[in-house]
């Protein structure tokens, strides 16, 4: 990232008094999962680590040493396949394991979520609420970009137009767009587009007055979300004379939840695999040419 952009964002974090909403999520989803493990008949210790702030990955795994844990199932806060929102965090694990060493818990990603029940339901859900508000706006769905090259390794595109898709179909739209945000990269870099600025402002030029914005490609209303689409976009919305109405992330909500333990049983085969659409569940396993990391420069 160039120094430019991270002191840009920084300057996000000081609106919000400096403080991400992910860590709060967390706190509150823990408990949560735990009771909706016990309610499955299965007293489970469910352990957090973060891979940019505490608590660290490496500190967490050596909790878990410490605690006798032989062996855990790992649940990423990301969907989609792609370098940074699947491999990387297998790269993650190993070098948090190897941090601890001798004594360090084995540690299983589960699959990836973009068409699980548990997600995709909810997420129509929350647009359907939003639609209510303005049933003639346009529907427009938001990811974070990436550089074309990571999204080139990855399924990327194909699993956000998919989850698009599904939930499209849930709230009765054929008619949508997906677009992209939150880009970070250097101008010389090319990364998937339009970028959601771009799509307002064709939008606008287009006769659009009404949007419903749905981060489909995030999983909590964190700095990205509340910033970029509800800071930034929303200004200029404001400017051009488009109503906004922003759908809610998944955030905690029940069925997630449910679907996080679901699939911790189901990589124990106590569950069977489930997902919606024509492209049926992910694998447990990444191949070793997928997700690699992009080209620089």
């Amino acid at each position: 990232m160039p120094r430019e952009r991270m002191l840009e964002v920084a300057e996000h974090y000081y609106h919000f008094g400096g403080v991400s909403p992910i860590n709060g999520q967390m706190r509150e989803l823990i408990p949560l999962l735990e009771a909706e493990l016990r309610a499955r008949g299965q007293q489970i210790p469910v352990y957090w680590g973060n891979r940019n702030w505490q608590p660290m990955l490496a500190d967490t795994v050596r909790k878990m040493r410490d605690d006798g844990v032989k062996r855990a199932v790992a649940f990423v806060m990301s969907a989609y396949s792609s370098y940074s929102g699947c491999r990387q965090y297998l790269e993650d694990i190993a070098r948090a394991r190897d941090a601890v060493g001798p004594g360090a818990p084995a540690i299983d990603k589960l699959r990836l979520f973009f068409n699980h029940p548990g997600f995709i339901e909810p997420m129509a859900e929350n647009v359907a609420v939003a639609l209510a508000q303005v049933p003639k706006a346009a529907l427009v769905y938001t990811a974070h970009s990436v550089p074309v090259s990571m999204a080139a390794t990855s399924q990327y595109e194909v699993q956000l137009k998919e989850a698009c898709r599904l939930v499209s179909e849930r709230v009765g739209r054929g008619d949508w767009r997906l677009v992209y945000q939150s880009r970070s990269g250097p101008p010389s870099q090319p990364w998937l587009a339009p970028d959601i600025g771009e799509y307002l402002r064709e939008a606008h030029n287009a006769g659009v007055r009404e949007v419903v914005i749905a981060p489909i490609g995030f999983i909590s209303d964190h700095m990205e979300v509340l910033f970029d689409l509800d800071t930034e976009a929303r200004t200029l919305c404001d400017e051009l004379g488009i109503t906004l109405v922003r759908a809610a992330t998944v955030g905690n909500h029940p069925a997630f939840v449910s679907m996080i333990a679901e699939l911790a049983r189901e990589r124990m085969g106590e569950s069977a695999a489930r997902a919606l659409g024509n492209l049926g569940p992910s694998a447990d396993e990444c191949r070793p040419d997928c997700c690699t990391p992009p080209r620089r420069g």
